[in-house]
C-alpha cells in the first residue's frame, strides 16, 4: 500500500483525471477528499470508493470553499499529506482576440488563482506536520501550445513555472511540488480543445501523439501516484510529460 495512512485532497475529482486519481490513491491506502464543483458527481465518486473517501462540494476559485475542502481533510482524517490541484477549465478553440474577458477571468481564477488559494491554506498545515506533497495538473499545452487555445495554454505554462518556483521555496519545509503535463485526454474538455468533435479532427489531434492515442485517467492516476509516493521522495520541481511522446 503505497499511500497507507496518507490523506489526499483532490480537486476536480468528480470526473476525468481527478476521479481516476481519487480511486487509484484509495486503492493504495489513501484517505481521499473528493472535491468538485459538481456536488452530485463528487458524492458518486466518494460512494464508489467507500469509507476512505468524503465528498466536498467546492468551487476552487473561491477562497472560502478552498479552506472548507482542505480543512475537511484535517477534521475527518487528521492530516493533509497530499494536495492535488487538478480542477481546470479551458475556452473553446478560437482566435485569441475572440475570447471575452469573462472567460479569460474564469480560466485565470480556476487554473491559476485556485493554486494560490490552495497553497496559502495547505502549506502551513503541511509545514506543521513536517512535510507534504503538492501536485498540480498542468498540460502539454504549456510546453508545446496549439493555436486557438492561447489563454488556456498560457495558464498552464504559469502552472509549470509556479510549480518550479514553489518547489525551490518549499523544499526546506520538506514539501515537494510537482506537476503533470497530460496530452489531450478523453475527458469533458476534449471537445473544447478541438473546437469541433468530429472523426477527422480527432484523427488530426491523435496524429501528433507518437503512441497514437489520447491520454486516459489511468495514465494520469499512475503518474500521480508515483510522484506523491515515498518512492519519489527526491523528486521536486518536475513537470512530468504524460503525453505519449507529444512533446518529443
Amino acid at each position: 500500500m503505497r499511500l497507507e495512512n496518507k490523506t489526499a485532497v483532490i480537486t476536480g475529482a468528480g470526473s476525468g483525471f481527478g476521479e481516476g486519481m481519487a480511486k487509484r490513491f484509495a486503492k493504495e491506502g489513501a484517505r481521499v477528499i473528493v472535491a468538485d464543483i459538481n456536488g452530485p458527481e463528487a458524492e458518486r465518486v466518494a460512494h464508489e470508493i467507500g469509507d476512505a473517501a468524503i465528498a466536498v462540494t467546492a468551487d476552487v476559485s473561491k477562497f472560502a470553499d478552498t479552506e472548507k475542502m482542505i480543512n475537511a481533510a484535517v477534521e475527518h482524517f487528521g492530516s493533509l499529506d497530499i494536495l492535488v490541484n487538478n480542477a481546470g477549465v479551458t475556452h473553446k478553440n478560437m482566435p485569441l482576440d475572440q475570447v471575452d474577458e469573462e472567460m479569460y477571468d474564469f480560466i485565470s481564477n480556476v487554473n491559476m488563482k485556485a493554486i494560490y488559494y490552495a497553497t496559502k491554506v495547505a502549506v502551513p498545515i503541511m509545514e506543521k506536520q513536517g512535510g507534504g506533497n503538492i501536485l498540480s495538473t498542468a498540460s502539454t499545452a504549456g510546453l508545446r501550445p496549439r493555436p486557438g487555445l492561447v489563454w488556456y495554454n498560457a495558464s498552464k505554462a504559469w502552472v509549470i513555472n509556479a510549480t518550479k518556483c514553489m518547489a525551490v521555496e518549499l523544499a526546506p519545509k520538506n514539501i515537494r511540488v510537482n506537476c503533470l503535463c497530460p496530452v489531450a485526454g478523453e475527458t469533458g474538455m476534449l471537445a473544447d480543445f478541438m473546437g469541433e468533435d468530429t472523426p477527422e479532427i480527432r484523427a488530426k489531434f491523435k496524429s501528433v501523439i507518437p503512441l497514437g492515442r489520447f491520454s486516459q485517467p489511468r495514465d494520469m492516476a499512475n503518474a500521480a501516484l508515483y510522484l506523491v509516493s515515498d518512492e519519489a521522495d527526491f523528486i521536486t520541481g518536475v513537470a512530468l510529460e504524460v503525453d505519449g511522446g507529444r512533446c518529443v
